[in-house]
């Protein structure tokens, strides 16, 4: 089965055109110039819409689809979320990884497993992970690079700094 990631969501209609407006929820917003096309699930399975133009306003995007030529041909898509193919991913710098690749992977500190990364905070400051598992305690790391060893999306493993002191005392055994 594909695997399909998500960039937006169309939030309204734009114009009487079957224009529409999406929120990005993509790091890279220059990516909507250059679709071609996205994936829409409809009713269990995933459509291609193939895109005609795309404008900018602001933080938002008007995208018009090919084949949805007024407002009630896109009726059906307000509310939808927009998916690209793994394929059609923006490479990463050497450091970097997509919030998909960190959820789900173990984490480590001084050999302790501490449990799995499932979630992701993108906060003003710096993205915290949430670590549920090991002790049982909901565990949140700032997403410092002095923080983290080493990290492995194709093994979901994350090993945090020895060096550095992440927890308290009652934490450790």
């Amino acid at each position: 089965m594909d695997e399909f990631y998500l960039i937006a969501k169309i939030v309204s209609l734009h114009s009487t055109d079957g224009s529409v407006r999406i929120t990005s929820i993509s790091d890279f917003p220059d990516r909507f110039f250059r679709l071609e096309r996205v994936k829409v699930d409809f009713f269990g399975k995933y459509k291609d819409l193939y895109v005609e133009k795309v404008l900018s306003e602001g933080k938002e995007f008007v995208i018009k689809f090919k084949n949805f030529s007024s407002r009630e041909d896109s009726e059906v898509l307000v509310g939808k979320e927009l998916f690209i193919t793994k394929e059609e991913l923006v490479e990463l710098p050497e450091g970097s990884y997509y919030l998909h690749d960190l959820v789900g992977s173990k984490v480590y500190w001084k050999g302790l497993f501490l449990g799995e990364i499932t979630e992701v905070l993108q906060l003003p400051a710096n993205d915290v992970y949430v670590i549920r598992g090991g002790k049982e305690k909901e565990i949140l790391i700032p997403a410092l690079q002095k923080l983290i060893k080493s990290f492995s999306a194709e093994r979901k493993e994350m090993i945090l700094n020895p060096e550095e002191e992440i927890f308290d005392e009652e934490y450790e055994d």
